[in-house]
Protein backbone atom coordinates (compact mmCIF):
# COMPACT_ATOMS: atom_id res chain seq x y z
CA UNK A 1 0.00 0.00 0.00
CA UNK A 2 1.65 3.42 -1.03
CA UNK A 3 -1.00 5.75 -0.25
CA UNK A 4 -0.74 9.15 0.95
CA UNK A 5 0.83 9.64 4.36
CA UNK A 6 -1.52 9.99 6.89
CA UNK A 7 -1.22 13.89 8.27
CA UNK A 8 -0.06 12.67 11.63
CA UNK A 9 3.01 10.79 10.23
CA UNK A 10 3.52 13.60 7.66
CA UNK A 11 4.25 16.02 10.66
CA UNK A 12 6.01 13.88 12.90
CA UNK A 13 8.64 12.82 9.77
CA UNK A 14 9.10 16.84 8.85
CA UNK A 15 10.13 16.93 12.84
CA UNK A 16 12.15 13.91 12.30
CA UNK A 17 13.90 15.36 10.02
CA UNK A 18 14.31 18.88 11.42
CA UNK A 19 15.97 17.23 14.79
CA UNK A 20 17.12 14.20 14.58
CA UNK A 21 19.10 13.72 10.82
CA UNK A 22 22.47 16.39 11.10
CA UNK A 23 22.42 18.04 8.36
CA UNK A 24 25.40 16.69 7.14
CA UNK A 25 23.73 13.43 7.16
CA UNK A 26 24.76 11.62 3.67
CA UNK A 27 22.80 7.85 2.87
CA UNK A 28 25.45 6.95 0.28
CA UNK A 29 28.09 7.01 3.54
CA UNK A 30 25.62 5.55 5.81
CA UNK A 31 25.51 2.92 3.08
CA UNK A 32 28.85 2.34 2.53
CA UNK A 33 29.47 1.92 5.71
CA UNK A 34 27.00 -0.49 6.25
CA UNK A 35 27.62 -2.44 3.35
CA UNK A 36 31.18 -1.46 2.20
CA UNK A 37 32.50 -1.85 5.83
CA UNK A 38 30.31 -5.11 6.13
CA UNK A 39 31.74 -6.46 3.26
CA UNK A 40 35.36 -5.81 4.07
CA UNK A 41 35.03 -7.29 7.67
CA UNK A 42 33.22 -10.47 6.28
CA UNK A 43 36.31 -10.50 3.94
CA UNK A 44 38.89 -10.46 6.26
CA UNK A 45 36.85 -13.22 8.37
CA UNK A 46 37.02 -15.85 5.51
CA UNK A 47 40.62 -14.75 4.96
CA UNK A 48 41.74 -15.52 8.47
CA UNK A 49 40.27 -19.14 7.71
CA UNK A 50 42.85 -22.11 7.40
CA UNK A 51 42.48 -25.60 6.46
CA UNK A 52 38.68 -25.63 8.21
CA UNK A 53 37.99 -29.02 9.50
CA UNK A 54 34.57 -30.81 8.58
CA UNK A 55 32.89 -30.17 12.03
CA UNK A 56 34.20 -27.07 11.92
CA UNK A 57 31.60 -25.83 9.63
CA UNK A 58 28.79 -27.02 11.92
CA UNK A 59 29.15 -23.25 13.54
CA UNK A 60 27.87 -21.98 10.21
CA UNK A 61 24.19 -23.27 10.62
CA UNK A 62 23.90 -22.71 14.57
CA UNK A 63 25.48 -19.50 14.26
CA UNK A 64 22.78 -18.46 11.82
CA UNK A 65 20.09 -20.01 14.28
CA UNK A 66 21.81 -17.28 17.10
CA UNK A 67 21.39 -14.63 14.99
CA UNK A 68 17.88 -15.36 13.85
CA UNK A 69 16.94 -15.57 18.09
CA UNK A 70 18.87 -12.75 18.90
CA UNK A 71 17.48 -10.26 16.19
CA UNK A 72 13.69 -12.04 17.65
CA UNK A 73 14.61 -11.62 20.79
CA UNK A 74 16.35 -7.91 20.43
CA UNK A 75 13.63 -6.72 18.70
CA UNK A 76 10.54 -8.04 20.91
CA UNK A 77 12.52 -6.51 24.25
CA UNK A 78 14.95 -4.40 24.14
CA UNK A 79 13.56 -2.21 20.97
CA UNK A 80 9.66 -2.96 21.95
CA UNK A 81 10.12 -2.82 25.87
CA UNK A 82 12.11 -0.62 28.20
CA UNK A 83 15.43 -2.51 29.09
CA UNK A 84 17.30 -0.97 31.79
CA UNK A 85 20.56 0.64 29.84
CA UNK A 86 18.95 -0.10 26.58
CA UNK A 87 16.35 2.75 26.73
CA UNK A 88 18.63 4.48 23.47
CA UNK A 89 17.79 1.10 21.27
CA UNK A 90 13.78 1.46 22.55
CA UNK A 91 13.32 5.14 21.84
CA UNK A 92 15.03 5.03 18.53
CA UNK A 93 12.91 2.01 17.47
CA UNK A 94 9.37 2.00 18.73
CA UNK A 95 9.85 5.85 19.55
CA UNK A 96 11.11 6.75 16.54
CA UNK A 97 10.96 4.26 13.78
CA UNK A 98 7.54 3.07 14.15
CA UNK A 99 5.91 6.39 14.32
CA UNK A 100 8.32 6.86 10.68
CA UNK A 101 6.86 4.11 9.11
CA UNK A 102 3.25 2.96 10.32
CA UNK A 103 1.38 0.10 8.30
CA UNK A 104 -0.14 2.44 6.43
CA UNK A 105 2.90 4.18 5.04
CA UNK A 106 5.95 1.96 4.69
CA UNK A 107 7.89 3.46 2.02
CA UNK A 108 10.61 5.63 1.86
CA UNK A 109 9.96 9.16 0.28
CA UNK A 110 13.70 9.71 -0.14
CA UNK A 111 16.96 8.74 0.54
CA UNK A 112 17.35 10.48 3.53
CA UNK A 113 14.88 8.60 5.32
CA UNK A 114 17.19 5.72 5.52
CA UNK A 115 18.56 7.17 8.42
CA UNK A 116 15.61 6.28 9.72
CA UNK A 117 15.81 2.58 8.66
CA UNK A 118 19.61 1.66 8.72
CA UNK A 119 21.25 0.82 12.24
CA UNK A 120 23.18 3.94 13.24
CA UNK A 121 27.30 3.10 12.83
CA UNK A 122 27.99 3.58 16.44
CA UNK A 123 25.06 1.35 17.31
CA UNK A 124 26.60 -1.02 14.91
CA UNK A 125 30.23 -0.65 16.58
CA UNK A 126 28.52 -1.22 19.83
CA UNK A 127 26.47 -4.24 19.34
CA UNK A 128 29.58 -5.92 17.21
CA UNK A 129 31.97 -5.38 20.04
CA UNK A 130 29.60 -5.82 23.29
CA UNK A 131 28.30 -9.27 22.05
CA UNK A 132 30.15 -10.33 18.93
CA UNK A 133 34.24 -9.79 20.83
CA UNK A 134 33.77 -12.04 23.22
CA UNK A 135 31.88 -14.50 21.86
CA UNK A 136 34.93 -14.50 19.41
CA UNK A 137 37.28 -15.27 22.35
CA UNK A 138 35.01 -17.94 24.37
CA UNK A 139 34.76 -20.32 20.62
CA UNK A 140 38.82 -19.66 19.73
CA UNK A 141 39.29 -20.94 23.33
CA UNK A 142 36.52 -23.48 23.81
CA UNK A 143 36.63 -24.51 20.34
CA UNK A 144 39.26 -23.57 17.83
CA UNK A 145 40.13 -20.13 15.70
CA UNK A 146 38.71 -21.16 12.87
CA UNK A 147 35.06 -21.89 14.54
CA UNK A 148 35.71 -17.76 15.98
CA UNK A 149 36.24 -16.92 12.44
CA UNK A 150 33.21 -18.91 10.95
CA UNK A 151 30.87 -17.29 13.75
CA UNK A 152 31.92 -13.63 12.93
CA UNK A 153 31.71 -14.34 9.33
CA UNK A 154 28.19 -15.69 9.54
CA UNK A 155 27.23 -13.09 12.03
CA UNK A 156 28.11 -10.12 9.66
CA UNK A 157 26.59 -11.95 6.89
CA UNK A 158 23.58 -12.30 8.52
CA UNK A 159 23.58 -8.75 9.53
CA UNK A 160 24.16 -7.45 6.11
CA UNK A 161 21.02 -10.05 4.99
CA UNK A 162 18.89 -7.98 8.18
CA UNK A 163 19.86 -4.63 6.54
CA UNK A 164 18.96 -5.56 3.19
CA UNK A 165 15.84 -7.09 3.99
CA UNK A 166 14.44 -4.51 6.15
CA UNK A 167 15.38 -1.63 3.52
CA UNK A 168 13.86 -3.46 0.97
CA UNK A 169 10.32 -3.76 3.38
CA UNK A 170 10.36 0.03 3.42
CA UNK A 171 10.53 0.36 -0.18
CA UNK A 172 7.26 1.16 -2.82
CA UNK A 173 4.86 -2.32 -3.62
CA UNK A 174 6.09 -1.37 -7.17
CA UNK A 175 9.41 -2.51 -6.33
CA UNK A 176 8.86 -5.04 -3.97
CA UNK A 177 6.46 -6.76 -6.48
CA UNK A 178 9.62 -7.81 -8.66
CA UNK A 179 11.07 -10.04 -5.66
CA UNK A 180 8.48 -12.89 -4.42
CA UNK A 181 9.82 -13.61 -1.31
CA UNK A 182 11.00 -10.25 -0.39
CA UNK A 183 7.37 -9.14 -0.66
CA UNK A 184 5.88 -11.91 0.73
CA UNK A 185 8.51 -11.05 4.35
CA UNK A 186 7.41 -7.21 3.95
CA UNK A 187 3.96 -8.48 4.07
CA UNK A 188 4.91 -9.73 7.41
CA UNK A 189 7.11 -6.72 8.33
CA UNK A 190 3.92 -4.59 7.68
CA UNK A 191 1.42 -6.06 10.16
CA UNK A 192 4.33 -5.36 13.04
CA UNK A 193 4.29 -1.67 11.84
CA UNK A 194 0.06 -1.54 12.96
CA UNK A 195 0.77 0.17 15.95
CA UNK A 196 -2.01 -2.06 17.88
CA UNK A 197 0.94 -5.52 16.44
CA UNK A 198 3.95 -4.00 17.05
CA UNK A 199 5.16 -4.98 20.57
CA UNK A 200 3.14 -8.49 19.44
CA UNK A 201 3.65 -10.02 16.25
CA UNK A 202 6.13 -10.53 13.59
CA UNK A 203 9.63 -9.52 15.16
CA UNK A 204 11.62 -11.41 12.67
CA UNK A 205 12.56 -8.75 9.94
CA UNK A 206 14.50 -11.79 7.99
CA UNK A 207 13.02 -15.30 8.63
CA UNK A 208 10.43 -15.55 10.56
CA UNK A 209 11.90 -18.67 12.34
CA UNK A 210 11.79 -17.22 15.96
CA UNK A 211 8.33 -15.88 14.95
CA UNK A 212 7.21 -19.62 14.41
CA UNK A 213 8.88 -21.06 17.50
CA UNK A 214 7.41 -19.05 19.87
CA UNK A 215 4.39 -18.48 17.59
CA UNK A 216 3.80 -14.87 17.04
CA UNK A 217 3.79 -14.81 13.44
CA UNK A 218 0.54 -13.21 12.04
CA UNK A 219 0.30 -13.71 8.57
Amino acid sequence: MDGNVPDSVARYRDEYRATEIPRGYRPWLHLAFTFGGGTLVLVACLVALDNVRPLEWLAVPLTFLYANLAEYLGHRYAMHRPVPGLGLIYRRHAGQHHRYFTDVAMPLEDARDLRAVLFPPMLVVFFFGLFGTPIWLALKLLASENVAWLFSATGVAYFLNYEVFHTSHHLPARVLARFPLLERLARLHRIHHDPTRMAHRNFNITYPIGDWLFRTRER
